[in-house]
């Protein structure tokens, strides 16, 4: 076991010597005032505060410590003090020295940092001479109290090999030295900007190749000597355009021609401006073009109106090949023809005039044709695809049978009593009213709600528009479009029959069905 001691002091020695202690990143020195326990180490489950009355003996600690990575650190502490045995009851000096990993929990600049500690390290007894190998464990506690600077106070059991446990209690401080400085600049790597280059304090570190008050990380040119508002670039012929930037450094020029002389202040160097005297734009290599067609002034036979080229500069905004002033749709493409005027479905006469511009037709009849040869031309023909009458504005007349269907509706759709509830036996009449409005699309539906004279004129006028109503709902679930129907209650006001006999008040109570064209 002596050999162990050894080992240990030759490791810590090792460790000290890689570098001298000042040159060495993040090292540490602790001093603790210790109170052992050694008599009753390991008292019963209910007595633990012997471990801390019974620390009768005394002793102080110096440790070194290194960090190896963040938190962890290595420690190397060195102890003398007392120690009581329970088996001999003799106080002996004892000297102790431990390798330890030591893992603080926070950071550094934390105000309480714990920490945790276990390791390898031995006892060795003076009188007589006695080696005991041990494994101590603990934990700690550092309060910071200034930079680098810390209380701390721990507590550690040591695992004897030779039956003789022990616990350690330490008071004392931290102190943290030896700053990193990889490029020994005089400025340590925490406040270094440039640590692995030798460089300057007055720029944290960090080198000046051209003495300019730059450094070099933040400086566009840090070989030649600049100015701090270019960066540390120089400006030669001082036209606010570092040199670096300047594509003439020894003649003043605008920053908008990178330094360059603009002479008519168009944004076009001289050297590229086809026009220097007269303000120009880019595109037109610096020479104006008032109307912004594409064609500079000079050539352009109406600059102060854009044009094409193709008519030297004068504008045709259709671009039908008809010049504007002899356009009557200027602002829309078409043939000569029609004056310029579209014209598409090509039969002479202009959109604008043209009823049917999607079909050839008749001058005469504003352009529009005669589709379903009806005599009736599509301009006023509401059905232009299928043969109709003038009466019906061009729509065919609706067949007897349907006109049946529609009459048959008006004497058999019924309600419940006093409500606007369908009878049953009403649905199939109702289906047949759809059957007539899918075969005439083109006709719109009027639904008329009466009631005979019983019951007060407000409630039966109600009762009329809640019926009709019913009856327009009906037809829209069966696909029939909402906007070609019109559903209104008449109440007692347009009867049909007399209202003194229960067969008149009969037929007054009914929803009529009238089609029509719009």
């Amino acid at each position: 076991m002596k050999k162990l001691i050894s080992i240990l002091c030759v490791a810590a020695a090792i460790m000290l010597a890689q570098n001298s202690t000042f040159a060495q990143p993040n090292h540490s020195i602790a001093f603790r005032a210790l109170w052992n326990n050694y008599s009753n180490p390991q008292p019963p489950q209910e007595d633990w505060e012997k471990v801390f009355n019974d620390a009768n003996d005394r002793g102080v600690e110096i440790a070194y410590g290194r960090r190896l990575y963040k938190g962890t650190w290595l420690m190397v502490p060195g102890k003398l003090g007392t120690a009581q045995y329970p088996r001999t009851l003799r106080k002996k000096m004892i000297a102790n020295l431990d390798l330890l990993l030591h893992q603080n929990l926070c950071s550094r600049e934390s105000f309480l940092n714990p920490n945790i500690h276990v390791g390898i390290g031995g006892t060795w007894d003076f009188r007589p001479t006695r080696f005991d190998f041990n494994i101590p464990f603990g934990v700690g506690l550092n309060v910071r109290m200034a930079k680098n600077f810390y209380l701390n106070a721990q507590t550690k059991f040591r695992v004897s090999l030779d039956n003789r446990p022990a616990w350690h209690h330490g008071l004392g401080v931290v102190v943290y030295f030896g700053e990193p400085d990889r490029d020994n600049d005089g400025v340590s790597d925490n406040e270094d900007r440039c640590p692995d280059v030798a460089g300057l304090k007055t720029l944290m570190g960090c080198p000046d190749r051209d003495s300019d008050g730059l450094a070099d990380d933040e400086d566009r040119c840090p070989d030649a000597a600049g100015l701090a508002n270019f960066r540390g670039c120089p400006d030669r012929d001082g036209d606010a355009v570092a040199d670096i930037d300047d594509s003439c450094p020894d003649l003043k020029g605008p920053v908008a021609t990178m330094g360059c002389p603009d002479r008519d202040s168009d944004g076009t160097m001289d050297a590229d401006d086809e026009c220097p005297d007269v303000k120009g734009i880019a595109a037109m290599k610096g020479c104006p073009d008032t109307d912004n067609d594409g064609i500079t002034d000079a050539k352009d036979n109406c600059p102060r109106d854009a044009g094409p080229a193709a008519t030297m500069g004068c504008p045709d905004r259709d671009s039908d090949g008809i010049m504007d002033k002899d356009d009557k749709c200027p602002g829309d493409k078409g043939p000569a023809s029609t004056m310029g005027c579209p014209d598409r479905d090509g039969d002479g006469v202009s959109d604008n005039d043209d009823a049917c511009p999607d079909k050839r037709g008749d001058s005469a009849h504003k352009g529009c044709p005669d589709s379903d040869g009806d005599g009736i031309f599509d301009d006023i023909d509401r059905c232009p695809d299928k043969p109709g009458v003038s009466r019906l504005r061009g729509c065919p007349e609706i067949k007897k049978e349907d006109k049946a269907r529609l009459e048959r509706a008006v004497k058999l759709v019924q309600f419940e009593t006093g409500k606007a509830v369908l009878l049953k036996k009403s649905y199939a009449v109702l289906d047949e009213v759809v059957k007539v409005m899918n075969t005439y699309p083109e006709y719109s539906l009027n639904i008329g709600g009466h009631t005979d004279n019983v019951g007060g004129t407000d409630m039966n006028h109600d009762l009329s528009h809640r019926r009709a109503n019913t009856c327009y709902d009906y037809l829209v679930s069966k696909g029939v479009a909402a906007n070609r129907m019109a559903a209104e209650g008449f109440g007692e006001t347009k009867p049909v029959a007399d209202n003194n006999s229960a067969a008149g008040r009969a037929q007054n109570r009914r929803v009529e069905f009238e089609l029509y064209v719009k």
